[in-house]
């Protein structure tokens, strides 16, 4: 199977999940595949919702909509296009995925495949319905990819590379365990947004969604502030007030209560506005529905605290004052070549 075969193989697929890109589908009777897997990939939709929570069909269709936008010809030739995939040898590459948002490990899963390796997928139990239904779609579509996907619950045995993404415990585990082994290993990093006060009501309604897309729980939503000396956060809350019916989401509402009882019995000062705590403080990552912030005196020297920090930090968002920096609204919408902490997983796979 040559690198054009595994490009229209996914592709293939990015036609088959744009039928599900929209909160109602819409099925395209053009696409072949339909009466094997339509109503099958509906079903398992359904089930990853009932298996956990925090995976919303409005979120769930939300992470197919930006895979179905990724997954064309154009698309994929811009992001392998700067590689040399020529005379790589297959090896077998396993991927330990994290669960935190849907199908957060498909980046790995198709860097792999793409490059003419085999996987062999870990999942976590919090995100086991989507990716192997969407692999037997793969199978099918090129037929050269069975045997070459392998999914496990067992103890990881027989491989030549390995892709670990967990907390920074576990990945102090996974560096012992596989320290024999080329591999990435992904530890906690969190998003944070660099505000002046300067920012018209439509950026800060954008930073809305960095905020709450997923209900905060991704490495790429923002979970602290930094903002000026005397910052005025009344137009930054109005900003968010668009995400308020989010509170009526049980297992939200559950964590902002129990964190905010917490933080009202530990006596600390806190702003809310009845869906969103924000609190000072020097940490990166904050608890689900609250928000940290951190003031800053001088922006070049805020520059060199992100710089000096930066294996904590997966984006930064701000309206350009940062260099390198997402727009408002844009952290949830990552380009194939943007590589989570920074670490081009092709160039790695290519060279394994």
């Amino acid at each position: 199977m040559d690198l054009q075969q595994r490009i229209n193989a996914f592709a293939k697929l990015g036609e088959f999940i744009q039928q599900f890109s929209t909160e109602n589908f819409n099925k395209n009777e053009k696409i072949s595949t339909n009466e094997l897997f339509y109503d099958g990939f509906k079903h398992q939709i359904k089930l990853a919702h009932e298996h956990n929570g925090w995976f919303t069909k409005e979120n769930i269709v939300f992470a197919l909509n930006g895979w179905s936008n990724s997954l064309n010809i154009n698309t994929l030739n811009d992001w392998i296009g700067k590689y040399n995939f020529n005379n790589i040898p297959s090896k077998k590459v396993a991927i330990i995925m994290a669960g935190n948002i849907p199908l957060v490990g498909f980046h790995d899963f198709l860097s792999v495949l793409i490059s003419g390796h085999e996987v062999v997928v870990k999942q976590s139990s919090n995100d086991k319905h989507l990716l192997p239904y969407l692999a037997k779609y793969i199978e099918h579509v090129e037929p050269e990819f069975k045997g070459k996907i392998t999914f496990t619950e067992e103890k990881l045995q027989d491989f030549d590379a390995v892709i670990a993404t967990g907390s920074d415990n576990t990945a102090r585990y996974f560096e012992y365990y596989f320290k024999g082994k080329p591999s990435i290993i992904r530890k906690n990093r969190n998003s944070v947004a660099v505000l002046t006060g300067r920012e018209t009501d439509d950026e800060l309604k954008l930073l809305s969604e960095d905020v709450f897309r997923y209900y905060g729980l991704g490495c790429r939503n923002v979970s602290k502030l930094f903002v000026p000396k005397n910052y005025e956060f009344n137009a930054f809350f109005n900003g968010m007030f668009d995400w308020n019916p989010i509170i009526h989401q049980h297992k939200y509402a559950n964590n902002y209560d129990y964190n905010k009882a917490v933080y009202i019995m530990s006596e600390f000062d806190l702003l809310e506005n009845g869906f969103l705590m924000i609190k000072e403080d020097q940490s990166y990552s904050s608890p689900i529905a609250t928000l940290f912030y951190e003031y800053y005196d001088d922006i070049d020297e805020l520059k060199l605290k992100l710089q000096d920090n930066k294996n904590n930090i997966q984006c930064v968002v701000s309206n350009g004052i940062v260099e390198n920096s997402v727009a408002f609204g844009q952290t949830q919408h990552p380009q194939l070549w943007d590589y989570a902490d920074d670490i081009d997983t092709i160039a790695f796979l290519i060279n394994i």
